[in-house]
């Protein structure tokens, strides 16, 4: 899929209740990145095949410069709590909608019934199952009331002349905020890395999804070997890897010889094949 055809495409996924995330520009591709890492500028010299080796080998061990010569840019709408998740990941290009300047819309993310849910007992900062249904419906009410209350007395400060900046102060952290963001290849990795792995809030997975989305069909080739070398992929502690040397391999296996080679070589068992299972 061209360009063109993405900016049609993605722009506008809905997110959340009121959210967005909106595809805004481009920059580059699979075979951009491909052009760095060789240092070569001569487009369409080499076949599909040699460009998927290089980006799985570049994504493999991690040599990132390469990916970040492409980039995207995305309007986002999503509410406080929520982005200031987002703006933990320092290494992106930033302007976010000012309530010092701009009258805030009477917007604010409530969340399914679903996810009205009881604190995770062993995860300080997740949440465990559902709260029943009835306990949901009222408790979701009240967040509603509450944030209209808060909208009013918004709204009442504005007319008495109050500043803008004054005003918005006691809104609550689920109002709606909108921003323009610009990544690079390499930091929109690492953040839907981050971003879209289960323990993550469910609201901002929501939002890594929606990207997720976009990168596929922009960087399929990378996509791919993130996909295999970062997101299906696990890293063991010393501990655990001691344990598998001392249990040895029984791993079923479809890796090529390179790969089983380098394989056994991190658990200490070079020069072995891995064995079938049974």
């Amino acid at each position: 899929m061209d360009r063109t055809e993405l900016l049609q495409k993605y722009s506008h996924v809905p997110v959340l209740d009121h959210g967005h995330v909106k595809l805004v520009d481009l920059m580059g591709d699979d075979e951009r990145i491909e052009q760095v890492a060789r240092l070569s500028y001569q487009r369409g010299t080499r076949k599909k095949n040699e460009t998927r080796g290089l980006l799985r080998y570049l994504l493999k061990h991690r040599h990132t410069s390469p990916f970040e010569q492409v980039a995207v840019t995305l309007d986002m709408k999503l509410p406080i709590f929520v982005a200031r998740q987002l703006v933990r990941h320092r290494t992106q290009k930033l302007n976010e909608m000012s309530g010092r300047y701009s009258v805030l819309p009477e917007e604010f993310y409530l969340p399914p019934l679903e996810q009205i849910c009881l604190q995770n007992p062993t995860n300080k900062q997740g949440r465990s199952e559902p709260l029943p249904y009835d306990d949901a419906v009222i408790i979701r009410e009240r967040m509603k009331r509450h944030c209209e209350e808060g909208f009013l007395i918004y709204r009442e400060l504005l007319d008495r002349g109050v500043a803008r900046e004054t005003a918005r102060i006691h809104l609550p952290l689920n109002t709606y905020t909108q921003w323009c963001t610009t990544w690079d290849g390499h930091n929109l990795l690492h953040m839907l890395e981050l971003r879209m792995d289960e323990h993550a809030q469910w609201e901002i997975r929501q939002y890594a999804h929606a990207i997720a989305l976009i990168v596929q069909e922009w960087l399929p080739i990378t996509w791919e070997a993130f996909q295999d070398y970062r997101v299906g992929a696990i890293t063991l502690s010393r501990q655990e890897r001691n344990y598998v040397r001392l249990k040895g391999p029984y791993w079923g296996s479809d890796l090529s010889d390179r790969e089983q080679a380098e394989l056994m070589k991190k658990f200490g068992f070079e020069g072995m094949k891995i064995p079938p299972l049974g």
